[in-house]
């Protein structure tokens, strides 16, 4: 028997959050037990509970740290969750579900990531199941008794009200209410916003992922105060709000998501009567005739996708590629020429870039009914032909007589004279025209400060050195990549090692790491991994172990490989202001210069996946005319990478998606080539800008390789990066070369 001041198994069923703080080491090796019993394929983090009373049966379960399950709880299907996320009493999740960091979700709601098929010729409980799955974004409170059906995506930070039924995809911020469900207002108030809505509790609202230093006593968020609901038993609600409404909530839905993740529905014999939910769009026939149900859907799909941007057959969110030619309005190919390779390229493919036609939202190949020349391959090796063809042109154009210069009127920088030998490589097999190679090599050579190993810019002093002998910021950390691989190319290498790195003790290393900034710039801290996992490659070639034997290229990976986040394979934070774009751009230049060029495995591909096609649809970042040369590449290399562990055929993984969004990139990119040019480095404030110039034109030119070769059609272009870009590793390992 308890004692009467202990809470007994009971009670931390039904308060979990109590249990961390209270319970006895008895009750902990009894909760241990109940979630070494839960069967399946499960995962269950640090610090979380079970609660004995709930039924959980679930083919797949993660449970992130710090999260909990409470009593009476129904768990099936497959499951995942961040950290801190609470599924309070009664709560039934069913099918596929994901779930952020920081979500959540009130007693007795039900996340019903399923559903049953309903065609009119045998009754419903004979019917298959599908599903396309539930995804909930980071720090959502979503309320007691609410409903969310199959096919549906809620943004990072929404709040929804008790009682809601969520059919639609709810946007980011959103506070929504009502059945079905509508976004009232913005939840960092663009509108007059109460003041009684609270912030689910022990979250941070910037980033929906730090915890406070307890767990949040937030037992059951219950309504807020926008909570209109119709008469309890008039299902003409779901109908009333008419196209326009739907229209509306479609098109504020949150940029880029895929409800169903990727995944193709599930079909099975359905192993009980129960249906879920009804779908989104529910108007009520006659009791029993079924069939004007899907007459209806098509009405309303083609009007919903006409308002967010939905193509109707596979709930996909609007694209960033140009519209189709309102002339051939059932042409995907119809992206035109835009002065890009110029005559050459329009005589070769019909002023058509890229022929999108024949693939399949979910990555699948429809054979068209006959045979087709694939116009995509002579787009890709006329683009080619004339930028080789370009090239000296577009190199003289940066050549200011003395130095190289990144566009006319800029001035000079060791990046640009870098930017010009890694063009002249990929394009000409050559070294530019204007220096002799040996007068190549003995420029860049000189730049490299003998004692410290660093190149400074043009002008500038020598940087100086952190307590612990390395530097932390400004321009000479990318030299070491781009005046190393520049005389990579050129023959020799750099002349000294980075002594910065190779002084460096594995302790000295750890502190470092630890301190960089991965919550609040995560871009900065993966660079400055690249530039010192790239000191040490170069160091290794200068004998002794490159380190003077403190082992701190073993530590570098052994202190990554522990710290990666195992839901996104990542390492960081994201943020409400950029979403994602921190943490993927930094995972780009630290995996680029780590795991890349030494030839390693990358941690949890699949969830780095995830986390990468779930932020190249970030509107923000990707919407029509936003990209730049640095997010483009900093998705399309991580895509390249982790497919090359999780295989690139038809049955790898999500390659669907990954070769529609390559396909689109391509369709967008091809036409940015100014004749004699090159390619700007995008549009905005961001890096050199939209003018042409070497670094924008020597990203690009990698980036339409990796698209490319997403695509298997790398080959077509004739060329291939071998230096800072390069595709192969630099070793094969710590110790031995490639």
């Amino acid at each position: 028997m308890d004692h009467p001041s202990q809470p007994s198994v009971r009670h931390f069923d039904h308060c979990p959050w109590l249990f961390a703080a209270g319970a006895t080491e008895e009750q902990r090796a009894a909760q241990r037990e109940v979630q070494r019993a839960v069967a399946g394929d499960t995962g269950i983090g640090e610090r979380c509970y079970v609660a004995e009373s709930a039924a959980v049966f679930p083919d797949r379960l993660r449970l992130g740290d710090d999260s909990y399950i409470a009593a009476h709880a129904y768990v099936t299907g497959e499951l995942d969750t961040g950290s801190h996320c609470t599924l309070n009493p009664f709560t039934t999740v069913r099918g596929n579900v994901t779930l952020g960091h920081g979500v959540r979700i009130g007693a007795h709601t039900s996340l019903l990531g399923f559903n049953h098929s309903m065609a009119p010729d045998r009754p419903v409980f004979r019917q298959p199941l599908t599903s396309r799955g539930i995804r909930v974004g980071d720090d959502v409170w979503i309320g007691s008794h609410v409903i969310v059906v199959d096919g549906v995506t809620i943004g990072d930070h929404c709040v929804i009200g008790a009682g809601a039924v969520v059919t639609r995809d709810l946007p980011a911020w959103s506070v929504a209410a009502g059945n079905p469900a509508r976004v009232l207002r913005d939840r960092r108030g663009v509108e007059a916003a109460p003041a009684a809505t609270p912030a689910p509790s022990g979250m941070r609202p910037h980033d929906g992922r730090t915890p406070t230093t307890r767990p949040a006593p937030d037992p059951e968020p219950g309504a807020t105060a926008d909570n209109p609901q119709p008469a309890p038993h008039d299902r003409r609600a779901v109908r009333v709000a008419g196209a326009a409404d739907d229209a509306a909530a479609a098109a504020a839905a949150a940029p880029g998501r895929r409800p169903d993740d990727g995944r193709m529905p599930t079909i099975c014999p359905a192993p009980d009567p129960e249906p879920g939910a009804a779908p989104a769009d529910n108007p009520q026939p006659a009791p029993h005739d079924r069939r004007p149900v899907q007459m209806a859907a098509a009405a309303d799909t083609e009007a919903v996708a006409a308002a967010s941007g939905r193509r109707p057959d596979d709930s996909c969110t609007a694209t960033t590629r140009p519209a189709p030619d309102p002339g051939a309005p059932h042409d995907r190919r119809a992206v035109r020429v835009a002065g890009a390779a110029g005559a050459e390229v329009a005589g070769a493919v019909g002023a058509e870039v890229a022929d999108l036609s024949g693939i399949r939202p979910g990555g699948g190949r429809t054979p068209t009914t006959r045979p087709a020349p694939d116009p995509r391959t002579a787009t890709l090796a006329a683009f080619a032909d004339t930028a080789r063809d370009q090239a000296a042109g577009l190199l003289d154009r940066c050549w200011d007589g003395e130095r190289y210069v990144d566009r006319p009127g800029a001035v000079p920088t060791v990046r640009a004279h870098c930017d010009a030998v890694e063009i002249a490589d990929l394009l000409l097999g050559a070294v530019p025209e204007h220096l002799s190679a040996e007068e190549h090599i003995g420029r860049l050579s000189g730049l490299q400060d003998p004692t410290s190993g660093l190149v400074p810019e043009f002008g500038e002093p020598l940087p100086a050195a952190d307590v612990d002998g390395f530097i932390g910021e400004g321009a000479a950390l990318y030299h070491v990549l781009c005046v190393g691989y520049a005389l990579d190319l050129l023959g020799p290498g750099l002349p000294h090692p980075v002594r910065g790195v190779r002084d460096m003790t594995a302790r000295q290393l750890v502190v470092r790491l630890e301190a960089l900034p991965w919550r609040t710039g995560a871009w900065g801290a993966g660079a400055w991994v690249d530039s010192l996992a790239t000191a040490a490659h170069w160091n290794l070639r200068h004998g002794d172990g490159g380190d003077n034997g403190h082992g701190t290229p073993e530590s570098l990976f052994g202190w990554l490989l522990t710290r990666a986040d195992p839901w996104t394979g990542m390492w960081g934070s994201p943020s409400a202001e950029e979403g994602r774009l921190q943490v993927v751009n930094g995972y780009y230049r630290l995996t680029r210069g780590s795991f890349a060029q030494f030839g390693l495995p990358v941690p949890y591909p699949e969830r780095v996946v995830d986390a990468v096609l779930d932020h190249a649809r970030d509107a923000r970042h990707f919407g029509p005319g936003r990209e730049n040369a640095c997010n483009v590449l900093d998705v399309a290399h991580p895509l390249w990478l982790c497919t090359q562990q999780l295989g690139r055929g038809a049955d790898g993984y999500r390659s669907g998606e990954i070769h529609d969004w390559a396909e689109r990139q391509l369709a967008t990119v091809l036409p940015r080539w100014k004749d004699g040019r090159g390619f700007g480095f995008g549009p905005g404030a961001a890096g050199p800008g939209p003018e042409p110039g070497l670094q924008g034109t020597e990203m690009w030119l990698a980036i339409v390789w990796y698209l490319a070769d997403l695509l298997g059609r790398s080959g077509e272009l004739g060329y291939r990066p071998r230096g800072i870009h390069r595709q192969e590793p630099a070793r094969q390992g710590i110790a031995g070369l490639s």
